[in-house]
Order: structure tokens, then C-alpha cells, then sequence
């Protein structure tokens, strides 16, 4: 058994589209890291009602009371000594006390809002933005620096498809743990931590052994989706001044 004070979590802030299931691979791939994925999910479409793809799957899948789902990840660890935990920042509501995750290393995965427009856009129609979690992302990043007195971690997708060992050093350096090389590569197909959901929105890392290969792609909004990137933009550009 795992000394809970020698435990470390790191709770890893995103929103979707956004290299955040491949970075949960990487994270899954250290020896003695435990990984989980979305964790307020069903709590989240509990409380809205949104109709997602596997509403019914994803409901059953996990608790819909935030404050059990907050316990069960500052629960001691039992068999290792790192927890990754990746989030979507939509999920979080306002009535969600920031506070659980205090003792947390909190870190945040940006994405150029039109890039995550466009891969949203293919998967579903609805687009706002509470959807993409960009201003909820901001939100959260200045309460958790309120709550610690620390700035969080911010790391950019495009700076990891590019320089992926780098990168992830950088970013292992910045969370105070020991980089591994094991990061770098994971296993092809569904894993176990995955979500129920998996099947609607990860084929593309299902696919995948490692990071995909950066690839500048010209990207061509409709527009009232352009105009909801530029919306974003403001939220983007004060997370993008803290990156690494």
C-alpha cells in the first residue's frame, strides 16, 4: 500500500479536441501511474440534461453527486504512487468547490480555439462556449491560483505534437516529478481506464501508439463558428502568457 502523504495527483485541465486522451495515455504508460478519465462526466450530464452520444452509458458509468466523485479521487491510493486525472472543464459547474483539488498539482492543456472548433465540429453539432470549456478553463485556472497561491502549470497541445519529448520533460520538470521515457509510446486500442465513451469519441487514439506528428492543417470555419473562435480568443491568449 501506497503512504497517502507520498502521493502525488495531478489534476490536468482541459477541454476537448484537445490531445487530452492521448496525454492520459502517456501518463498511463509511467510505471505506478493510475489514470482517470473524466471523472465528472455523468455528474455533469446529470445536471444538464445534454443529450450526448451515450447519455444513458455514460450516466450508469459513474457517480452523479460531485462531492462523492471529489472523494473517491482524494481517496489514499492503494496501489500507486501517481494519480492522473484528466478533466473536461466544462464538466465543471459552478457549484463545484474548486477548493477539493487544492492539494493537487493543477495543470492546463490549451489549444488554439479554432482548432478545437473544427475537431468538436466534426464530432458534434452544438457548439458554444460552455461546450468547448475555453472561459471555464480561464475561470478555473485564476481560482485555483487564488486558492494556492501558486501559478498552475500551462502546457500547449501544438508545442507537443512538435516536440513531444521535450515537451513533456519540460513539463514533468515544471510538476516537480521524474521524466520517463515510457511516456512517449503506449499500446494501440481501448484501455481500461477508458470511459464508456470511448467508442463515440477515441478512435483516432485507439488508432495510436504515440503522439501523432504535428501537421499544419488550414482550417475553414463556418461563420458563426468563426465567430465563437474569436469569442474564445481573449480566454486563450491569458492562459497562452502562463505556458511553458
Amino acid at each position: 500500500m501506497t503512504e497517502d502523504a507520498e502521493a502525488v495527483r495531478i489534476s490536468m485541465w482541459s477541454g476537448p479536441r484537445n490531445i487530452s486522451t492521448a496525454m492520459m495515455r502517456s501518463f498511463a504508460s509511467r510505471p505506478g501511474c493510475k489514470v482517470v478519465d473524466e471523472p465528472f462526466y455523468a455528474y455533469y450530464l446529470a445536471r444538464t440534461g445534454l443529450r450526448h452520444p451515450m447519455f444513458e452509458e455514460v450516466i450508469a458509468s459513474q457517480p452523479t453527486d460531485w462531492r462523492l466523485v471529489a472523494e473517491n479521487l482524494n481517496a489514499p491510493l492503494l496501489s500507486a504512487r501517481l494519480l492522473y486525472i484528466k478533466h473536461m472543464t466544462h464538466h465543471m459547474l459552478e457549484e463545484i468547490d474548486l477548493g477539493v483539488f487544492r492539494n493537487h498539482l493543477n495543470c492546463f492543456l490549451i489549444r488554439d480555439p479554432r482548432r478545437v472548433i473544427a475537431s468538436y465540429s466534426a464530432k458534434w453539432d452544438r457548439i458554444t462556449t460552455e461546450d468547448i470549456g475555453i472561459r471555464r478553463q480561464l475561470e478555473i485556472f485564476n481560482a485555483l491560483t487564488q486558492l494556492t497561491g501558486k501559478t498552475p502549470v500551462v502546457i500547449e497541445a501544438e508545442d507537443i505534437l512538435k516536440k513531444p519529448e521535450e515537451m513533456l520533460a519540460k513539463l514533468c520538470a515544471a510538476l516537480g516529478i521524474d521524466w520517463c521515457a515510457e511516456m512517449l509510446s503506449w499500446a494501440s486500442g481501448r484501455h481500461p481506464e477508458d470511459g464508456v465513451w470511448a467508442s463515440h469519441w477515441y478512435a483516432s487514439v485507439e488508432a495510436s501508439t504515440g503522439f501523432a506528428p504535428f501537421e499544419e492543417r488550414k482550417i475553414a470555419l463556418a461563420d458563426n463558428l468563426e465567430e465563437l473562435a474569436v469569442e474564445q480568443q481573449p480566454y486563450y491568449d491569458a492562459l497562452r502568457a502562463h505556458k511553458i
